[in-house]
């Protein structure tokens, strides 16, 4: 099964945002193949969370998982160490007051 580039999925997730009226940009540019994609939700009243595709063996598919839930500033922490350790990644940032993300659509 071929995989979806990384650089397009994240301009169709930014579109899907924009139709719902959601502001959303991408703060990290990863590899435009294959980088690993982290959305963080920022809910404005100064909490964030991050978010994680991942493989689920049980279910035999792939859903995205919630890695950390908190401060925007921890949530900042760990993505800055993230970006640190892998160049390709990309980190996609909307802001949400309900958390609202439309992540099970993707």
């Amino acid at each position: 099964m071929a995989r979806l580039r990384s650089k397009i999925w994240v301009q169709a997730y930014l579109k899907r945002l924009e139709i719902q009226n959601i502001a959303g940009y991408v703060s990290a540019h990863g590899d435009d193949h294959s980088g690993t994609i982290l959305i963080k939700v920022i809910k404005m009243d100064g909490s964030a969370q991050l978010y994680q595709k991942t493989f689920d063996l049980s279910n035999n598919r792939n859903e995205w998982v919630k890695i950390l839930e908190g401060l925007d500033v921890e949530v900042d922490t760990l993505l800055e160490k993230q970006k640190v350790n892998d160049p390709d990644l990309w980190v996609v940032e909307i802001e949400s007051a309900s958390g609202q993300n439309y992540l099970d659509e993707f």
